[in-house]
């Protein structure tokens, strides 16, 4: 006889447990106000690191639980991203399938909804509408909804029929060619029903990290695609096509800049992983080719510890996860780590693309923010080139640090009285015709641990940062019920081991038990064709004739169970 999933070792499914959350107090207070929203869109802007996904699912589990049946649709950015919402989901016992695709029609009867793309909603939108007809819909930084025309237009008419859709964001954008949907708009600024921005998060504490700049200047050599020779530094001034042709020499592996400033983040890399043993560092990378290139460097430097991510590897995001789990230095990538993903042990980044806009800037530093309990002071470092755009959006975050502190240490007083523009054209016969002659850093970090070298930053705003207790700010305690499926059964959550008390152990989740039941059909549907001669498509229409399935993607656990079932009785007999 077959195993069921809850006799696979380590999987059992838990019916009807509660999840506990504590919501940081902005969570709460959005969840408080998009509950008083009267109408059916709602978009929330909060800083990255400070639990946009949490208060997400919790407005989700919650509309659920007043409107059950209802299905969810969460659309990511990125593939890497699908998996990362639906393994958040499973941990408050929502079920979402990241594999599902519209070939497969309808869900499966045992799931709560799907994760899907921006990509894949333009590919696909009017077989998705059917779907998202009724449906709580999420959005999740819906700016991407105008990374193409034709994007926009495909996510209004996959969701105009949604019941509800909450539209999230890492930062304020603006829209300067088409609106994006469901979006409310003053002065071509999105206008959000809920902000929380990055010096709310630091006035807060425990939520974010405090961001640091350290900014290389230097000395770039270089022939311009008209065969023209050029030389300038950081403070020359040059015209937009120039001080792109002069950023894109400073990033080239062919100069000396780049490997300098990658040598002095390695070294403040160290220092930190002094404290923070497993700290990490992001280097976000040009292109594909330039990350491969960079990623070589960096191996020389320390073997064995360096990721490269790039969209063109298949398993770059498992190598993502791995390195999230791990304690490897550093990892590259192009835009892969550029948003939404979840590494809390990344601590220095260094911008070594050509991508120059706010919005880009804004996601990159992102990456190091998020906060780390139990660590005390924890400073984050983004290494740039002194170049006049990338030192503007730079300043601007810097300046919500410094409020937050000055703010932070005023209440403190009262207490105690009483351009995404790429730097060069992607003409690759423009690019083919320009040449690095050579760069050379000027200014570079200092070795002193306690010297930020950072010209136009301000150090002194760290004797703060060294009394800053650890804590995270007070929260509000949520109390989530599993939501009831669109069946009308429980959702429940799932874990794994046998002690539903060990609270320790990583659940696995429905995604995942299918996953396996799947996999466990496969090796047997190969076993019979082995034993009864029958071609594999003939076998699996076989067992999907004996487990009542049409389609083997809308099939639930219960229904894989059976199959398998089936299936272990037919080899016996064979």
């Amino acid at each position: 006889m077959s195993k069921p999933a809850e006799e696979i070792p380590g999987a059992t499914t838990v019916v009807g447990r509660p999840t506990r959350l504590r919501l940081r107090p902005w969570q709460s207070q959005a969840l408080g106000k998009l509950a008083a929203t009267s109408g059916r869109d709602f978009l929330a802007v909060a800083t990255p690191g400070a639990g946009k996904t949490t208060f997400a699912l919790a407005a989700v589990v919650q509309h659920l639980l007043d409107h059950p049946g209802t299905r969810v649709v969460v659309v990511a950015p990125t593939q890497h991203l699908k998996t990362q919402w639906a393994t958040a989901a499973s941990q408050v016992g929502l079920h979402l399938d990241h594999l599902w695709s519209p070939a497969e029609g309808s869900l499966p009867s045992d799931m709560h909804g799907i994760v899907t793309t921006y990509a894949q909603v333009a590919q696909s939108s009017r077989l998705l509408a059917p779907l998202a007809e009724a449906a709580f819909v999420v959005l999740d930084e819906i700016h991407h909804a105008g990374d193409d025309r034709s994007w926009g237009s495909a996510v209004l008419e996959a969701f105009d029929g949604a019941a509800f859709r909450l539209s999230l964001s890492g930062t304020p954008f603006r829209s300067d060619d088409a609106e994006i949907p469901f979006v409310d708009y003053h002065l071509d600024e999105a206008r959000p029903d809920f902000e929380y921005g990055y010096g709310d998060a630091l006035s807060d504490r425990g939520v974010v990290r405090p961001v640091y700049f350290p900014r290389t200047g230097g000395f770039m050599e270089w022939i311009a695609p008209d065969g023209e020779t050029f030389a300038a530094t950081f403070a020359d001034e040059l015209n937009h096509e120039r001080a792109n042709q002069r950023l894109r020499t400073a990033l080239s592996l062919e100069g000396q800049w780049l490997p300098t400033v990658l040598s002095d983040a390695d070294g403040r890399l160290s220092d930190l992983r002094r404290d923070h043993p497993d700290a990490a560092g992001l280097v976000i990378a040009g292109d594909v080719e330039h990350a491969r290139a960079i990623g070589g460097h960096l191996e020389r430097l320390h073997p064995g510890s360096v990721t490269v991510a790039t969209s063109d590897d298949p398993e770059a995001s498992g190598r993502i996860a791995e390195f999230a789990r791990g304690a490897g230095r550093w990892i590259v990538a192009v835009r892969m780590v550029s948003e939404g993903v979840d590494i809390p042990r990344l601590r220095i980044a260094v911008f070594a693309t050509t991508t120059t806009t706010e919005l880009f800037f804004r996601q990159a530093v992102g990456r190091v923010v998020r906060w780390t309990r139990g660590l005390g002071r924890q400073p984050a470092y983004v290494f740039l080139p002194d170049d006049e755009r990338l030192v503007r959006h730079a300043d601007s975050i810097a300046q919500s640090r410094r409020h937050s502190l000055k703010r932070r240490a005023e209440r403190e007083e009262v207490r105690q009285q009483m351009d995404d523009e790429p730097a060069i054209d992607d003409d690759s016969e423009q690019l083919s015709m320009f040449s690095v002659i050579g760069s050379v850093a000027m200014g570079s970090t200092g070795d002193d641990p306690d010297n930020l070298g950072v010209w136009g930053d301000d150090p002194d705003d760290l004797g703060e940062m060294a009394n800053r207790p650890d804590r995270e700010p007070n929260g509000v305690d949520l109390l989530l019920l599993p939501p009831p499926l669109p069946s009308g059964r429980s959702g429940g959550a799932t874990h794994r081991g046998n002690n539903d008390s060990d609270g320790d152990q990583p659940r696995v989740s429905l995604r995942e038990q299918k996953a396996r039941m799947r996999a466990a059909n496969a090796d047997l549907a190969m076993e019979l064709v082995r034993a009864t001669g029958w071609g594999h498509a003939q076998v699996n229409r076989e067992l999907n004739r004996l487990a009542g399935i049409e389609r083997i993607g809308n099939a639930t656990l219960a229904q894989l169970e059976a199959r398998h079932t089936a299936g272990r009785k037919w080899l016996n007999r064979s």
